[in-house]
């Protein structure tokens, strides 16, 4: 369906692609990977036009239609949620517009000497638009919105007044109203709980139509795919089967590629060993000769790249009581709207609690109760002796100063702590060498978090609570926390839609639910196998 031929492209002084080539045939539903800035988000603006490369082709097959979910979803406003999501659904929502203006037309008296005219055009139009589905179509917008989290009050309210993040679930449904022929989808996980997460993942795999996606969230690509691209260095390289797949298959190429330059190293040392040993020896000038051009000739194979990789260790943190947090008989309203009434929960040392819940179940407002970012109501809520509180809240990354550089941001927050200690800290979490100097302002989402991270794990608390902790994180950061929370000697409270966090860090699961909360010994994975389902939207 869509062929890249060939293709090179150059951004400044930067290659993108050199001379690489790729496939998306009918049916395939590929993941592109590859570290960030590798070039993930140019691909889809080449295959939409947004872009032509320097050189090569992009050769897509005639009448295919694309459907893209970029990040920068533009501006919404004046129509409702639902209004807006159909109006994005191709042809059947242009066919829809002129079966609006033809009834109005009918209704017309001033156009009553057209009636004939606008009557067969009418019988035409509407043919037209029963053909394309367009009577279904509200309500198939509607069930993409449920999906993705939508109540029937939020899909008919203006959708400029939603949240930045509620209007990316917008342009993502429009995209999957429109079921293109091709879908290019960049980060469709993000911004999405897990139940919205799930359905997605269900609705991916009925969906007949090729895909092209990335995402920041592995489980994701694991149920979604059957095929990976990686782009690295200006090559696409293609992989069958899920990430999982290419993960250890990627691991595997580059053992063997270590071992391949490694053995030709060896070979080359000696080779050059004996050359320099006998050169000036008349009775070996002909075999030094013969070995000059045959290493001339041998084709040098390279090292596999070696792709920085982030590691953070915490520093031991002092121990904290047997009981870290305890609410009491604690009630707290929003308006009209009771999130708990009468709520105990105790909270002891070393447990890892993560939160379920449906949306507006209460769990951020949980964790702001728990660092008293918000008080209760009624009740009490009390951190036990020696508790020392690290927080990562879902918009700490707001909280930064945008015209400070990210070593001027650490050094305000340890001015104690000597230069060499802020840059290794800073090292340790992605921003090396002269990138600490770079202002707040220019940051990436996942630079942001990783800078609220590294503040907040200086100085290590016993008693962690992360809110969406991996939101805007890639896949080799998300690795790094993972393996450094996992060795961290304290106590945890988490909110994460990602099921690999989750299944990974968590030993008790606090579910919240109308009824009250219910508590599960074990981890998610537990969980997940005792409920027989991953989310409590799902039962």
């Amino acid at each position: 369906m869509i062929r890249l031929d060939n293709i090179s492209k150059q951004n400044g002084t930067r290659l993108i692609f050199v001379e690489t080539s790729a496939a998306l045939q009918k049916g395939e539903k590929i993941g592109l990977v590859g570290p960030n800035g590798a070039g993930k988000s140019t691909l889809f603006r080449l295959i939409t036009g947004q872009e032509t490369p320097d050189e090569g082709h992009i050769l897509i097959d005639k009448g295919v239609s694309i459907g893209l979910f970029g990040q920068d979803v533009g501006e919404m406003a004046g129509r409702s949620a639902a209004a807006e999501v159909m109006a994005g659904a191709g042809p059947v929502s242009e066919v829809g517009a002129e079966l609006a203006e033809l009834e109005a037309a009918l209704a017309d008296p001033d156009q009553a000497d057209r009636l004939d005219d606008i009557l067969e055009r009418f019988g035409e139009v509407q043919a037209r638009f029963e053909e394309l589905g367009g009577y279904a179509l509200e309500g198939r917008a509607r069930e993409v919105l449920a999906g993705l989290g939508f109540s029937q009050e939020m899909m008919d309210g203006d959708v400029g007044r939603l949240s930045g993040g509620w209007k990316m679930r917008v342009a993502l449904a429009r995209i999957l109203l429109m079921r293109p022929d091709v879908m290019l989808l960049d980060e469709p996980s993000n911004h999405l709980d897990l139940e919205s997460l799930i359905w997605l993942e269900q609705f991916l795999a009925g969906y007949d139509g090729a895909l092209m996606m990335t995402s920041h969230d592995r489980e994701f690509m694991n149920r979604v795919i059957n095929k990976v691209i990686e782009i690295d260095g200006g090559t696409l390289t293609s992989f069958s089967g899920d990430y999982e797949f290419y993960a250890r298959q990627a691991a595997l190429n580059e053992k063997h590629q270590q071992a391949q330059f490694e053995r030709q190293q060896a070979m080359l040392a000696k080779e050059i060993a004996f050359i320099e040993r006998f050169k000036a020896r008349a009775s070996h000038a002909a075999q030094v000769q013969s070995r000059v051009k045959k290493l001339d000739k041998i084709e040098r194979v390279e090292p596999p790249k070696r792709r920085q990789t982030i590691e953070f260790e915490f520093k031991p943190a002092p121990r904290s009581g047997d009981d870290v947090a305890n609410l009491r008989g604690v009630s707290k309203t929003y308006g009209s709207r009771t999130i708990y009434d009468g709520l105990d929960l105790l909270i002891r040392r070393k447990e890892r609690c993560c939160v379920l819940g449906v949306n507006g179940a209460g769990k951020s407002t949980l964790l702001k109760l728990v660092t008293g970012t918000t008080a209760p109501d009624a009740g009490t809520v009390t951190l036990g002796g020696s508790v020392k509180l690290g927080y990562f809240a879902q918009h700490a990354m707001d909280l930064l100063d945008p015209g400070a550089s990210i070593f001027d941001t650490l050094d305000s927050a340890f001015p104690h702590a000597g230069q060499g200690v802020l840059r290794n800290l800073a090292g340790a979490f992605g921003f090396s060498g002269d990138e600490v100097e770079k202002r707040v302002r220019v940051l990436s989402g996942g630079e942001k978090a990783r800078l609220v991270m590294a503040l907040m794990l200086f100085d290590p608390p016993n008693f962690l609570v992360l809110d969406e902790p991996t939101n805007h994180l890639d896949l080799a950061t998300k690795e790094m926390l993972i393996k450094a929370l996992a060795n961290f000697e304290g106590t945890m409270l988490f909110v994460s839609h990602d099921r690999h966090f989750l299944a990974e860090l968590s030993n008790r699961v606090l579910e919240l639910t109308p009824e009250g909360v219910h508590y599960y010994d074990g981890g998610y994975t537990e969980y997940v196998s005792r409920t027989g389902h991953e989310a409590p939207g799902l039962h």
